[in-house]
């Protein structure tokens, strides 16, 4: 028999694979109404900045008009970042498919593999932290993945194990949850690396901050 305690985490579990089922179609929708490329910075900025809010402050206000207002709270810039990644991922993927050199190819495949970190992470940066232009945001998004390189690697093998499952056995919660996975991921990354980049208990000597890390901390403290 299940305690009652049992229930409520079961019905919170479900909750929150509903809500990313809701976000994933408010991300679409909103991406689809921008007619791809005008809609596809700002969906993006707002689902980070909901998965962001809902895994580090326990908010979670109603997913609809929420989302509709962080997507217009910074829709030039985060338009912008989608342009400037779409942009790279042109060049890069027509470098890797025309070049005949082994070489060149590898390399722009080292490049698409950082450009796909920076794109994991640039709207979370965007949400949490101050920093207002798209060079320093890169920058920050590439600082943080690479400054926590293992979490990156686990959150992207958490996501492929995720995907390919659902590819091979269930393929319409593939769809119906979509980018809601990968944004899970980050959710949970950013949530442990900005808790590290808290300031230290008063009365404890305060945590060495590695110098990759210390652009986000300048830019956005953390509130505790």
């Amino acid at each position: 028999m299940f305690s009652f305690e049992g229930f409520v985490r079961i019905n919170t579990f479900l909750t929150g694979v509903y809500r990313l089922a809701y976000l994933n179609l408010l991300w679409v929708s909103t991406t689809l109404l921008g007619l791809g490329v005008a809609g596809l910075g700002p969906a993006s900025y707002a689902l980070a900045k909901y998965v962001d809010r809902w895994f580090r402050h326990g908010e979670t206000p109603p997913p609809g008009r929420t989302f509709w207002r962080y997507a217009r709270e910074q829709p030039v810039g985060s338009m912008l970042v989608s342009w400037v990644l779409l942009g790279a991922g042109a060049v890069i993927g027509t470098n890797i498919v025309g070049a005949t050199s082994w070489t060149v190819q590898t390399l722009n495949v080292v490049a698409l593999l950082v450009l796909a970190v920076a794109a994991s992470y640039v709207y979370p940066v965007m949400a949490a932290t101050r920093i207002v232009t798209i060079r320093r945001q890169l920058a920050a998004a590439l600082m943080l993945g690479f400054g926590s390189l293992h979490w990156t690697v686990l959150g992207a093998t958490a996501v492929g194990a995720t995907v390919w499952l659902l590819w091979q056995l269930a393929l319409p919660l593939l769809f119906l949850f979509g980018v809601g996975i990968p944004a899970c991921a980050v959710g949970l990354v950013t949530r442990i690396v900005y808790r590290d980049l808290e300031e230290s208990p008063a009365g404890e000597e305060p945590r060495p901050v590695p110098p990759s890390r210390r652009l986000v901390r300048r830019a956005a403290p953390i509130p505790s």
